[in-house]
């Protein structure tokens, strides 16, 4: 099991959860934690121990998200097509991606997570530089990913198999196949 769903099945984004968290709004709420959650340590500086209290806030709503919006009506979105790719990303060991997915989403973690020492390192010595540096390796990392997995979600959903000569018309309406099977399409063998 990737470790990715390892860390999903954690966070309980199972089914109706990952249509929950494919909501655009879920997305687009989420991204700024990061920043949010350094500007909550960072508090410490000038109100002491209460700044367990903004933590404690950015980490709970972190946990809620997925969750407190409803499915959306569409999945035409890029931030839904992400969350979604980031289903079929996860079950890559079950189902295996197409081959020119297999590489960058491991290089974009990669970016994703060196930014997170250099952030952590600022957050201990007060460095407002090293903070947004390792924010903005952190971030560019982590959205690039959402994108790749969006561009993933439509080559397996979107595209007919290897070898497969259909019109647009032959292909299922996506959207009406994702919310209608309670989570992501099975994806195709590659």
């Amino acid at each position: 099991m990737a470790i990715e769903a390892s860390m999903a099945k954690a966070f309980g984004l199972t089914g109706e959860a990952w249509q929950r968290h494919a909501n655009p709004w879920s997305v687009y709420t989420r991204i700024p934690i990061p920043a949010l959650l350094a500007a909550a340590v960072w508090t410490r500086a000038w109100i002491g121990w209460w700044s367990l209290v903004p933590v404690a806030a950015v980490c709970v709503w972190a946990v809620i998200n997925p969750r407190v919006f409803p499915p959306p009506r569409s999945l035409d979105h890029w931030a839904s097509k992400g969350v979604l790719g980031e289903v079929f990303w996860a079950d890559r060991g079950d189902v295996p991606v197409p081959p020119r997915h297999r590489t960058a989403p491991r290089v974009l973690l990669g970016i994703n997570a060196l930014g997170v020492p250099v952030i952590a390192y600022g957050l201990v010595v007060l460095d407002p530089w090293a903070v947004l540096c390792g924010l903005a390796v952190h971030m560019a990392g982590k959205n690039w990913f959402i994108d790749r997995m969006a561009i993933l979600y439509d080559d397996v959903v979107l595209a007919p198999p290897p070898g497969t000569a259909t019109s647009d018309g032959d292909l299922p309406d996506p959207t009406r196949v994702v919310l209608q099977q309670g989570g992501a399409p099975p994806p195709r063998r590659w």
